[in-house]
Parts: structure tokens; sequence; C-alpha cells
């Protein structure tokens, strides 16, 4: 046991620093000179006097936030960035942190879409969405490009007429 002072006067100043004691070794009457140290409970308390004494709280000491030897979750900072055209080309762009690891990756509209499905259904909506007018779009120009094939088509057969 050992018992800090917290009052410095002549006695204490010239007696002889020893070394702590186990609590093994404390005699009965060193005990109750260390116990009358602490303030006597007053009456009007409603606690006795048991009760006065600090439970030993559980957990971390709230002075040991900044020297915490818990292991902090080491997150990782990944960036893909999908565009996609109004043709229906889509690319992927992938960065770590600042550094890039993939630029301009083509990638299929259904890749796409599978990703988008697979990651939410409120991502896939918009983008399916996009994929479709692409895909109209497309299918518009490949009639175009047909009805122009005819026309060269019956150009050729009358001159070859």
């Amino acid at each position: 046991m050992t018992v800090d002072v917290l009052t410095h006067d002549e006695e204490t100043a010239s007696a002889p620093v020893s070394a702590p004691v186990p609590a093994s070794e404390v005699s009965a009457d060193e005990a109750a000179v260390t116990e009358s140290a602490s303030p006597a409970p007053s009456e009007d308390s409603p606690e006795p006097a048991a009760e006065e004494a600090p439970k030993p709280k559980r957990g971390r000491p709230k002075g040991a936030a900044t020297a915490s030897t818990a292991k902090k979750t080491r997150t990782v900072e990944l960036t893909l960035t999908v565009t996609g055209t109004a043709d229906g080309e889509w690319q992927a762009e992938l960065k770590n942190g600042s550094k890039w690891v993939a630029k301009g990756l083509e990638i299929p509209a259904a890749a796409v879409s599978r990703a988008a499905k697979e990651l939410h259904s409120d991502l896939s909506g918009p983008i399916d969405e996009v994929i479709n007018q692409a895909r109209e779009a497309q299918a518009a120009k490949v009639a175009a490009l047909e009805a122009e094939l005819e026309k060269a088509k019956q150009a050729l057969a009358e001159l070859d007429a």
C-alpha cells in the first residue's frame, strides 16, 4: 500500500523517504491511520460512508483518447468514374487517391447496365434510361442508313439498265 502526501510540512520534510510497503505487510494500526486521513462523511449526507468511495469505472479513461492502442480501420479512397455518350459509348476511369490507375477504358453498355443493377436499383434506373435513349438513337440511325442504301441500290440498278 502506498500513501501519497498531499501537504508538505516540516515533519514530512525531515522524515526519510521509504519504499512502498506491500499491502500484506501493513499493520492494522497503519491501515487505520490511512483510512482516518480521508474526510469524514457529513451527517446531512444521505449516503453511507461505504458508498462514498468511488467505484472503479469500466472502459478506457477519458485522458487515454490521445494514446489509443485500438486498431484504426484503414480506408481506401477509390474513385470510379463511368461516362457515357448519347451514341451509347461508355468509358471508365479509376483513381486511387490522387493517382490514376486507369483512364479511358471502353466499356460495353450492357456491362454498365449489369454493374448498375448489381450496385443499387436507384443507379440502374437512370443508367438504363440513358442506354435505352442511345439504343433508340442508334436504331433511327440504322433505319436512315438502310433507307439511304436502298436509294443507292435503286440508282445503281437504273444505271445498269
